[in-house]
């Protein structure tokens, strides 16, 4: 147990030492926007892209609550870098949680072996992308948009509707396969640099071991997991943008914010107003983060009962994750739309790129509507019922 404990704390330590080095040119990046090559790479070369896979398939065997905090950490400091390193580990196990045994064991050997690093294009609401039989093999034609990561990636999950059928089927592909076009046409107003644009498939071939379909977990609580660490993943980024923001304006403020005319004060961190701000922000995301960190610890009990997970340990993580989530999206805008308030009007320039941390959590928000999140809450805490598994 305390071997664990070291080497999760050496991992955590590992990817602090990258902060300084995603800092530096963050605020640059989100101007320019494009792909992230130089801090994908330093990711690559830090090892812990095999943070999740378990040792004896050559990963490090780490925990989801290493893995979220270290989400957490980047997301301080450059929220679209997290948004990557979160998200290719939803990726990397999807051939668990919707493939065979061989596909599991396969798809974590090669991605530990190889160092692959996983984008995807599996939004399940874009249903323009088709697969169709071919011989013994298939093929897929047709576009997907909101695929965070595509680019620079070594390998892709994708979601296609059968021809003819109206359920999808998930795969597992390179990205380098031929006739797969990734677009630069992700120019939205924050997480400008996940390459989360759309993905062009023209006569791509897939065969029949890359379709992930076991009959024995897909429908399972197990498998429905999956939705919920995507969550889970997105509410370590909403917070750790929200910390990093209020870190940045708890700075400007002590050195550079200068007392109202009419505060009776002769400093800002003395105003009556600033501290009481920051004293209900701090109070907020105080509660955020223990709502976060159990959301995780109940995750974590959850994945590891693996395809034994019944339906209400399901739910149980289930309903942890909706509410740290909905919680963490409120707290979240509130934050970084009030440090402007006790940092002053000057704290707009856009030397600062203060405004990054509210773009960046507005974009993020979008995808899980806050209001389904706080409806499926008030199902468990009047009713009793949990939100229902699927994938």
């Amino acid at each position: 147990m305390l071997l664990a404990i070291k080497e999760s704390q050496d991992y955590i330590k590992l990817a602090t030492s990258l902060l300084p080095v995603f800092a530096k040119t963050a605020l640059e990046r989100d101007k320019e926007g494009g792909t992230a090559k130089y801090e994908r790479d330093r990711l690559r070369q830090s090892g812990l892209l095999k943070l999740v896979i378990p040792e004896r398939y050559g990963g490090l065997g780490e925990t989801w609550i290493t893995t979220l905090k270290i989400v957490r950490e980047f997301a301080q400091v450059d929220s679209s870098i997290a948004h990557l390193f979160g998200y290719h580990h939803l990726q990397v196990i999807t051939p668990h949680l919707y493939g065979s045994l061989e596909q599991k064991q396969n798809y974590y050997s090669w991605t530990a072996r190889n160092n692959w690093f996983w984008g995807n294009a599996l939004n399940p609401l874009d249903q323009r992308l088709i697969l169709t039989p071919d011989g013994q093999n298939f093929r897929l034609n047709g576009i997907k948009s909101f695929c965070s990561g595509a680019k620079d990636s070594d390998m892709l999950t994708v979601s296609a509707r059968p021809a003819g059928e109206s359920k999808p089927v998930v795969v597992a592909i390179p990205t380098f396969s031929h006739g797969i076009t990734i677009h630069d046409d992700w120019d939205n107003i924050g997480q400008r640099q996940t390459d989360s644009g759309s993905v062009s498939f023209s006569n791509v071939l897939v065969k029949k071991f890359e379709i992930l379909a076991s009959p024995e977990i897909l429908g399972s609580p197990f498998a429905a997991l999956r939705i919920h660490i995507s969550h889970l993943v997105r509410a370590n980024i909403l917070l750790g943008i929200a910390l990093g923001a209020f870190e940045q304006a708890k700075k400007y403020t002590t050195s550079e914010t200068k007392p109202w005319l009419t505060s009776g004060v002769e400093s800002a961190t003395a105003d009556p107003y600033v501290l009481q701000t920051y004293g209900n922000l701090w109070v907020n995301l105080s509660a955020a983060s223990v709502l976060t960190d159990q959301a995780a610890e109940k995750f974590q009990i959850a994945w590891e009962r693996d395809a034994k997970l019944t339906a209400d340990e399901f739910g149980e993580s289930a309903i942890a994750i909706t509410t740290a989530t909905a919680f963490v999206t409120r707290i979240g805008l509130e934050v970084s739309s009030q440090i402007f308030e006790v940092m002053g009007a000057r704290a707009t320039a856009k030397e600062y790129g203060f405004d990054r941390y509210w773009r960046n959590l507005r974009t993020l928000t979008l995808h899980d509507p806050l209001a389904y999140k706080v409806r499926e809450v008030g199902k468990w805490a009047l009713n009793q019922e949990f939100p229902l598994p699927r994938i």
